[in-house]
């Protein structure tokens, strides 16, 4: 089963999927936000290119464990996932997620420019990664 990972902001969707057997996270592509029918357009192809049979959204959590107020964008917008791709939408923390991602950039010697262009994704890489990791270990 491939899993979409998502790394949701307000200007951008990081998009990662897994291998099918869900054991390995892939960065896939940054979709630009604009709309919420463009953004869910874009996420319909990839859904049907890789036929995902789940969501995994990154949940910001603060440092101490609670959650902000920028967690009611995520549950509204995994809402609209459910209702418009009918599949099951999970969660996963995803604190520290872009200090991982900048982390693996610079020891890939990527610069700055190129960076910017790509932490979105690879954002979403190491939710789903971490997220897959915890099922099997389960």
């Amino acid at each position: 089963m491939r899993i979409l990972g998502l790394d949701l902001g307000e200007k951008t969707i990081g998009v990662a999927v897994s291998d099918p057997l869900g054991w390995t996270a892939q960065a896939v592509d940054v979709i630009r936000r604009t709309t919420l029918e463009d953004d869910l357009a874009a996420l319909r192809a990839f859904v049907d290119q890789y036929s995902a049979e789940k969501f995994v959204l990154g949940l910001p959590r603060r440092t101490d464990g609670s959650y902000g107020p920028e967690v009611e964008k995520i549950y509204a917008f995994a809402a609209e996932l459910k209702r418009e791709f009918d599949l099951p939408v999970e969660y996963w923390d995803e604190r520290f997620s872009t200090a991982a991602a900048q982390r693996i950039l610079l020891e890939g010697d990527v610069s700055r420019a190129k960076r910017r262009k790509v932490i979105d994704k690879v954002a979403a890489a190491v939710i789903l990664q971490a997220y897959l990791d915890s099922r099997r270990s389960n």
